[in-house]
């Protein structure tokens, strides 16, 4: 479905209109009609977690920049990203960024990875946070602030932004031949899984060290920690049955639980998955890609290579060993918990809802208000479940100016304890104080999911928000992205 073919968010006048509009497309939302500044608005409360008091209810979503230098450290790009976490108002920072545990495991050569050379610069990007929050609102007492340490797994790309270099659970049938991968080499042993979980433990170290509060081990998206969660098919201690398909995460947190007891854990999971998606090669119309279609299944069924999802229709959801594995965290005594959905690199649709696709997607094959309904649903269902745990919410972004009417609402009716914000914060860092503060949005700096924050680093560009900050549309990258997507128009 190409982005002419729903109304887009933008163009509705009123609270009204958009309600209408969603009851058109049978889809509910929680929406209250106007925005409240603080202290009136349940964005403005504050969250008791473990006797520490988080300031409101917005949360940064971690992020991946492609701007770092190629040994790991944050360029100007990243540090001036973190400021405007902390100018943002919101005061749980989740993760702030995606720090690889090994050079090997980036996702790409610009990637952060945490090592003792690079400790000066994690130490610099949460200095540079509390700073600005400091200087805007005048105190970080109520500033809670994790760093996210991750392994890239299926979607490496460590040395060469060109060239993929693999680490994988399992073979899959579908992301094999989607992303060329043709023989067993790439499957991590039983022994390198062993090696990689010390290297978490020293990433955590390095975290603990420069005063994060706490750390999220990374369970989303495709990435490795997801990957784990679905190697039904893996043998040996980590595959096949939920007990070993959690004992990668099980062994993490108990080595850092035995060597830093006041570090604090956390976990961005993937609540549920759905087959990867392809455009329809029958879509098109030339200039534009298909609409996202379901990669055919019928010779893969049950369905054995996707977390949360119903094994014979792989575009459903099953939230049974979701709960189970939320059941684990709390057995583990986590009690963050960052809910996503998918994965940017084979069903965007689900965990990104968006207007426009990036490069290497496709048009949406809803209206994304469908997928972002769907998201907010689960997560309510899971917090009806958990109500202990502390749950993010994630999908927001494409709301637009009606986000903080969804998100008010959503937390006044307990469907959520923390609105996750990505994108929009950076084309608008400042939405949650001026949410907060006036009730109000400046609407010209409102992300509309055109998702070149996603095609520039697809081909080989820093990650930033081209169209509406003009520290990115002025770059030289800027001029690139206009330049590519004009070659890919015509």
């Amino acid at each position: 479905m190409a982005a002419d073919a729903f109304t887009r968010v933008g163009h509705f006048k009123s609270t009204a209109d958009f309600r209408s509009y969603l009851e058109s497309l049978n889809v509910n939302l929680p929406l209250d009609d106007e925005i409240l500044p603080a202290p009136e608005s349940p964005l403005a409360a504050t969250y008791d977690y473990r006797g520490f008091t988080i300031g409101n209810r917005f949360c940064i979503h971690p992020m991946e920049g492609w701007d770092g230098d190629t040994e790991g450290n944050p360029t100007d790009h990243t540090i001036r990203r973190w400021q405007n976490f902390g100018l943002s108002g919101a005061k749980l920072i989740w993760g702030g960024e995606a720090v690889a545990v090994r050079p090997e495991g980036r996702a790409n050569p610009n990637q952060l990875y945490a090592a003792e050379h690079t400790k000066g610069g994690l130490g610099r990007l949460r200095e540079e946070l509390f700073k600005t929050h400091a200087e805007r609102f005048g105190s970080t007492d109520d500033l809670y602030v994790g760093l996210q340490l991750t392994h890239s797994g299926r979607f490496c790309r460590p040395f060469d932004k060109a060239k993929m270099e693999p680490r994988t659970l399992y073979r899959h049938p579908i992301l094999d031949r989607k992303f060329g991968i043709d023989s067993d080499d790439v499957l991590l042993s039983d022994d390198e899984i062993k090696l990689l979980v010390d290297d978490y433990l020293q990433a955590a170290s390095v975290a603990a060290d420069l005063g994060y509060q706490f750390v999220d081990i990374k369970h989303c998206h495709g990435y490795l920690g997801h990957e784990f969660l679905s190697a039904y098919t893996r043998s040996g201690p980590y595959g096949g049955s939920f007990e070993n398909r959690t004992r990668f995460l099980r062994e993490i947190v108990e080595g850092i639980r035995s060597q830093h007891p006041d570090l604090d854990i956390g976990v961005r999971l993937s609540a549920f998955d759905f087959v990867p998606f392809r455009p329809d090669p029958e879509g098109g119309d030339g200039r534009k890609l298909g609409p996202g279609i379901p990669e055919p299944v019928s010779d893969h069924l049950p369905y054995e290579y996707g977390f949360g999802i119903d094994a014979d229709d792989p575009v459903a959801y099953d939230l049974e060993e979701t709960r189970l594995f939320l059941d684990l965290l709390r057995s583990l005594e986590i009690g963050l918990v960052n809910l996503s959905a998918g994965s940017p690199y084979y069903n965007p649709h689900i965990q990104r809802p968006a207007c426009y696709p990036p490069s290497d997607g496709y048009q949406p094959p809803v209206d994304p208000l469908v997928d972002v309904a769907r998201q907010i649903d689960v997560v309510g269902q899971i917090k009806v479940d958990y109500p202990d745990l502390l749950i993010v919410g994630t999908a927001y972004s494409y709301l637009q100016e009606y986000l903080p009417h969804v998100a008010q609402c959503a937390v006044r009716e307990g469907k959520v304890d923390f609105i996750g914000l990505g994108r929009v914060v950076l084309s608008y860092p400042d939405f949650p104080a001026d949410v907060l503060g006036a009730g109000e949005m400046a609407t010209r700096k409102v992300c509309r999911t055109f998702s070149d924050c996603t095609t520039a680093p697809r081909n080989g560009m820093i990650s930033g928000c081209f169209p509406l900050d003009p520290y990115y549309k002025k770059t030289p990258e800027g001029q690139r992205l206009r330049e590519l997507k004009k070659e890919i128009q015509t």
